[in-house]
């Protein structure tokens, strides 16, 4: 691709706020080479976002980051003996002030619900978009309850801070079974929501662990049962991303769950151009780099003891 096309694509989309349909209309070409030239233009240097959160910034370890993993990382400053909870609300904090810049009129934000992002959803500035929307990545319902309460709030804060659109997901986060899976992705309801997510620009979510200080609620909430987590084990699975359970190598392919597993998988999920990983706490670091050998995340929000920890990671 010539660069000056893809400075071209990456000025309308970036600068100018508009969506890949609307660049795509301009070009004469489909959404999927639009996104396609939005990632080259990020690989070979034509375009390089950063973004200066208010709550500080830790440029050296942000920059290791960058150089090791091809991330852009916001590193939140939170001093070493403070509580993960703590820990936790300043990546949020920062996450939050990340997504403000980032979102804007005409943009779709993907949503996948968890305790991380639930945080984030708590420290976003309001502010005013037209055609805007957020979308659930992933359902939430499990054998204890629907879910519906707790994911439609989540996303639903998302949509009020911008005054976005909402799309809710209300479809297990686990089927019982993949044929089950298969029925219901033919349904015109949910093949809707799944149309607005593969037209996502921004994907929010989290990692998920069993082992990390504030635990995450797919291990914890009722989603899972001892075979599930036996077949965890024998998988060799260090975590989840958008309920789609990852090997250390960032591997997904062939773990049982993932195919009764209503989250996108992870070629999917590379598909959307802003993909903003928020962790804190170093029980997550195992977790965090699985998805991002796997190559799920562009845009990295994490504290700096576990940044630290990542670089240290072998």
């Amino acid at each position: 691709m010539d660069e000056e096309d893809l400075e071209r694509v990456a000025r309308r989309y970036w600068l100018d706020r508009v969506t890949m349909d609307v660049v795509a209309r301009e070009e004469g070409v489909s959404r999927s080479t639009v996104s396609r030239m939005l990632e080259a233009a990020r690989a070979r240097g034509v375009v390089r976002i950063s973004v200066e959160p208010v709550h500080g910034r830790a440029p050296a370890l942000a920059s290791a980051l960058h150089e090791r993993f091809g991330v852009d990382a916001v590193v939140a400053p939170v001093p070493r003996d403070v509580t993960d909870l703590a820990r936790l609300e300043a990546v949020a904090a920062a996450t939050g002030a990340l997504l403000g810049e980032l979102m804007g009129s005409g943009l779709v934000l993907g949503v996948a619900w968890g305790t991380t992002t639930s945080a984030v959803a708590r420290h976003l500035v309001a502010r005013s978009s037209v055609d805007a929307h957020v979308v659930q990545l992933n359902g939430a319902a499990n054998t204890r309850s629907s879910g519906v309460g707790y994911a439609g709030e989540v996303v639903e804060r998302f949509g009020a801070a911008w005054g976005a659109e909402v799309h809710q997901f209300p479809v297990p986060a686990f089927f019982d079974a993949v044929a089950t899976r298969r029925a219901m992705w033919r349904e015109r309801s949910v093949r809707g929501v799944l149309a607005v997510q593969q037209r996502c620009d921004i994907a929010l979510f989290g990692v998920g662990t069993v082992a990390a200080g504030v635990p995450s609620r797919v291990y914890t909430a009722g989603y899972l049962t001892d075979a599930d987590r036996l077949s965890l084990v024998e998988e060799h699975v260090v975590g989840d991303v958008c309920t789609v359970f990852l090997r250390a190598d960032g591997s997904w392919q062939g773990v049982p769950l993932n195919a009764r597993s209503s989250g996108p998988p992870p070629p999917a999920l590379r598909r959307i151009p802003r993909r903003v990983c928020a962790v804190a706490g170093t029980g997550k670091v195992p977790a965090l780099a699985a998805a991002l050998a796997a190559g799920l995340v562009t845009d990295l929000v994490v504290d700096g003891t576990t940044a630290r920890r990542l670089l240290a990671h072998r």
